[in-house]
């Protein structure tokens, strides 16, 4: 319903904040690591939302980047994750170290992140995993992806797949990691340039 909210941020606290749009106040809940890339009280912010529907609540979800949007959009589609546990999960890890760690399997990084247990951890792999081997095969069914200068390795693999759980398709996330100088960089930090790559 809402894309993104603009206009003057008007109350900052600690887990939400209210910007005022013509007059009218939106009160959209965010993870501090969003509350604390915006700027002061009367300048103006921008945040990606996300209008989140129950039966006894109507809420804005709101994140500093379209990154951050989507990670939460595939956190409360995990079975047994809310919108308030997804949003405690997004104040303590990036996107790209959330992806990487979904990637790679890695339980013991996830566990650190509060609320979420062993169970917890392994069930955002399989779910999420799943939702990507789903996506490739829609893709291979489609249409055939194009080679274009892109030589996959196993790190440059691990990037790429990465960039496909935080929603972008497995063209464009090649693309992405072939403009990138990867000498000497982390899986993490490959995915990082390749996130400031689409955000120009």
């Amino acid at each position: 319903m809402f894309a993104y909210i603009k206009g003057k941020l008007a109350i900052k606290s600690t887990d939400y904040v209210v910007i005022d749009v013509g007059g009218v106040g939106y009160k959209i809940f965010a993870p501090t690591s969003t509350i604390n890339k915006l700027g002061e009280i009367g300048e103006e912010a921008m945040v990606h939302t996300h209008y989140h529907v129950r039966e006894d609540n109507i809420s804005l979800y709101g994140f500093a980047t379209a990154e951050e949007l989507r990670m939460f959009e595939l956190l409360i589609g995990v079975s047994g994750i809310g919108a308030k546990s997804a949003n405690t999960i997004l104040a303590n890890i990036s996107p790209s170290r959330f992806a990487l760690s979904v990637i790679t399997n890695d339980v013991k990084e996830l566990t650190k992140l509060p609320g979420v247990g062993a169970k917890s951890a392994q069930r955002i792999i399989l779910e999420l995993k799943d939702k990507l081997k789903t996506e490739e095969s829609m893709q291979d069914s489609n249409m055939p992806i194009a080679d274009d200068s892109f030589v996959p390795n196993d790190t440059l693999s691990e990037a790429v797949s990465a960039l496909q759980v935080l929603g972008y398709p497995q063209r464009e996330a090649s693309k992405a990691v072939s403009s990138i100088d990867t000498t000497g960089l982390s899986v993490e930090d490959i995915i990082k340039k390749a996130l400031a790559y689409f955000s120009k």
